[in-house]
């Protein structure tokens, strides 16, 4: 009987035999559920990086960059309703167009699964986070029944934690159809949950799949923050 297996990547479906560390026997971990070609193209954000919210500052051009921040941080920062209200946030990879197609899938053609690909990096990230609960982003009920589950929910999951269900949402036109100037002046969107909002003290783990301009979790951080909350940090799969 053959000692290794293969399996089917789970972002592009080749059959491949995932490599087995000595973390894989003894320590319980999966094994890996992404082909090396695919793991390459999932590009992690190097240095040097905005503080605030980890765009690769290198990248952006001198026009996209305020000192050592770019330049959408440095613009909520500039805002007496925003300073503050988010600490950080963290994203797993860059956007690049692999990355495009698979939250496409993911969220639009209701591949839950490739959540399961990201589970690795999210929960690396979550060790090395102080939080007392993590907050997905919510959907409005419109836009649940047609995806059928919420994304942010499901990296949550992959992370081994319990979401908290502290916000809830009205609905509105798809984020990705916005301008920029739309989404940062996204308003009224978020809203304490009735029932799981008591955030006081609290330092939250805001957690979606995407970041761009930082309108998203800097208006839900607001509520929470409202609301009582100590500290909110974000972390995203993607940083746009």
């Amino acid at each position: 009987m053959p000692f290794f297996r293969s399996c089917d990547c789970l972002l592009c479906g080749s059959p491949f035999v995932p490599d087995i560390g000595w973390n894989t026997f003894f320590l319980g971990e999966a094994e890996e559920e992404v082909c090396r070609e695919c793991r390459k193209k999932l590009v992690k954000p190097e240095g040097p990086l905005c503080p605030l919210c980890s765009r690769p500052l290198n990248k952006a051009g001198e026009k996209y960059r305020r000192g050592n921040r770019c330049r959408d941080c440095h613009f909520w920062e500039k805002s007496a309703k925003f300073r503050g209200v988010l600490e950080k946030n963290i994203s797993l990879y860059e956007y690049n167009g692999f990355l495009q197609e698979v939250l496409y899938r993911f969220k639009y053609r209701g591949d839950y699964k490739i959540a399961r690909a990201f589970s690795r990096d999210l929960k690396n990230a979550v060790k090395r986070l102080p939080f007392d609960a993590a907050v997905p982003i919510p959907l409005s009920e419109e836009r649940l029944y047609e995806r059928g589950f919420n994304q942010a929910e499901a990296l949550i999951a992959e992370a081994g934690l319990e979401p908290l269900h502290a916000l809830t949402r009205v609905h509105s036109e798809k984020q990705a159809k916005k301008s920029k100037t739309d989404r940062i002046l996204l308003a009224g969107v978020f809203q304490l949950h009735p029932a799981f909002g008591d955030v006081k003290g609290k330092t939250l783990l805001l957690v979606d799949d995407v970041y761009t301009t930082g309108s998203t979790v800097r208006h839900a951080a607001r509520v929470l923050k409202e609301a009582g909350a100590r500290k909110i940090l974000s972390l995203t799969v993607a940083r746009s």
